[in-house]
């Protein structure tokens, strides 16, 4: 039987185990990506992927749309100060983030959805990450070449040259990161306000902090880590195999075409022969212009983020031999399968993975649709003093104190009677309020604002059912007759009746 190395007499066990150590690293050594220009489909569409996004970041704070004159008229708005989040036509108050909580639900579940159909699609088109390092790259692109030019000048010597150009782009990214850094702050408060603000110093520095964090964050991302982060930092491209299925459509590698590869030599293309090897000519096209840097005929892997740009890459060197397209192709593993074996294929959008995200998501759409429309336009809180408990007033009647908080959500003035019911009161105070003829009281709030009112409740302790007795107070819309009621309890000696 052989011996194993730790096992054999001529061998040390101490040196094999130091030459274990030296050849697995804990970490491996970056390697710089050089992603190199191509055009195409796929390339076409990141480009209008790319537009669209960003236009849409930088122009929305600048949309206006009329509220009425007492709520800010930007479109796209979350308000600090007011505690209010407007998108449009549409207005969360603080009581109503469960709504927040329901769009992170539908954007979890719609990308769920949108990869058991296309695979990474949001990795490679709309992610964050890879809309601004696709920006960081095309200016630097624009400043130093394209991939060969900018190889050879990191490997250069430091001359006028290297200087001025990675001087110029790292400038050209600071800039873009400080725009993204100052648009940020723009959904935050009023836009064209608080953009004279920044450059007149008159800012709140919690502003120019925001704008800094992001600023270097911006810069260190996009412009150094890049790959790194959908590599290392991003969870998504460990767990979304999990949506995948062998229907869904990534980018893959016809490997039954390609194999085995081999490069073309021009006497044989000239003479029109065909190769004995794979249609793949190894040429590397697909690896150079992958901005990750892997190689696509390895198989799916986690750094693919998806894009296509190896796609357009191969089919246009397999238009430049005059092979077939789609060597690499944006399909299925099993269509894959199916032209290996020589058979029809096939592609189904709807199957039982898709249908269950799809159900998932319009339940939650429909439930968030619902309550949006049926909500209330008046809410009414109310808290209880609770130090003390209750005063016994000199006549011997017992009195409470509660807080009213009433919440206007329209945007005109509202006057609302207060009533309370299910109480014997002998006596109803609102502090700097005169009651009414028949002992209510008219609540006047602003618009889109919420009204507190310090009010006082007496009753006799011979009409106490215990020494909480439940009532409730109810306010009322005098114009429309809307009304909110809210159920509270009245607090009396243990001795009551």
């Amino acid at each position: 039987m052989a011996m194993s190395n730790l096992q054999h007499p001529d061998i040390n066990p101490a040196s094999v185990m130091e030459e274990d150590d030296r050849e697995q690293p804990l970490y491996k050594t970056r390697e710089k990506v050089y992603p190199k220009r191509v055009s195409g489909r796929f390339r076409n569409l990141k480009w209008f992927a790319l537009i669209a996004l960003l236009a849409i970041y930088w122009l929305v704070p600048w949309i206006r749309w009329d509220r009425g004159p007492s709520a800010p008229d930007q479109a796209v708005l979350i308000d600090m100060d007011l505690g209010r989040a407007y998108f449009f036509f549409i207005e969360i108050w603080p009581q109503e983030v469960y709504y927040i909580t329901g769009i992170l639900i539908m954007a979890a579940i719609g990308l769920f959805l949108a990869t058991s159909l296309f695979g990474r699609i949001w990795c490679g088109y709309g992610c964050p990450q890879t809309v601004w390092t696709d920006l960081f790259m095309l200016v630097e692109r624009y400043i130093q070449g394209d991939r060969n030019a900018r190889v050879r000048l990191d490997k250069s010597k430091w001359t006028f040259e290297k200087l001025w150009k990675l001087g110029a782009t790292h400038l050209a990214w600071i800039a873009i990161s400080m725009a993204t850094g100052g648009a940020f702050v723009l959904y935050f408060h009023d836009a064209p306000t608080v953009m004279v603000d920044i450059f007149t110093a008159s800012a709140s520095f919690g502003t120019y902090v925001t704008i800094a964090f992001l600023t270097g964050s911006t810069y260190l991302l996009a412009g150094w880590a890049r790959e790194q982060v959908c590599t290392y930092m991003c969870p998504w491209p460990r767990f979304q195999s999990a949506m995948l299925d062998d229907e869904s459509l990534i980018v893959t590698y016809e490997g039954w075409r390609g194999e085995d590869r081999g490069p073309l030599k021009r006497k044989n293309l000239e003479r029109g022969e065909v190769p004995e090897t794979g249609h793949c000519v190894d040429c590397f096209a697909c690896v150079n212009v992958c901005p990750t840097g892997i190689d696509i005929r390895d198989g799916l892997q986690m750094e693919c983020i998806g894009c296509g740009l190896c796609i357009d890459a191969c089919n246009d060197t397999m238009d430049k031999i005059g092979f077939p397209r789609d060597l690499v192709r944006f399909d299925s593993v099993q269509n894959t399968q199916l032209r290996a074996q020589g058979k029809a294929t096939r592609t189904r959008i709807v199957r039982p993975r898709t249908i269950f995200y799809s159900a998932i998501l319009l339940i939650v759409a429909s439930v968030m649709m619902f309550g949006l429309f049926n909500r209330s336009v008046l809410e009414l809180n109310v808290l209880r003093d609770r130090n003390p408990l209750f005063v016994t007033l000199s006549d011997g009647d017992v009195r409470n104190g509660y807080t009213l908080k009433v919440l206007n959500k329209e945007q005109a003035a509202k006057t609302y009677t207060l009533d309370v019911k299910g109480l014997a009161v002998s006596d109803l105070q609102v502090i700097g309020l005169t009651p009414n003829q028949d002992g209510s009281f008219d609540l006047d709030v602003a618009p889109d604002r919420v009204g507190s009112f310090r009010v006082f409740v007496a009753a006799s302790p011979s009409t106490l059912e215990s020494d909480l007795t439940a009532f409730e107070f109810t306010v009322t819309d005098q114009e429309t007759g809307n009304s909110e009621t809210y159920d509270t309890v009245f607090a009396g000696p243990k001795t009551a009746h």
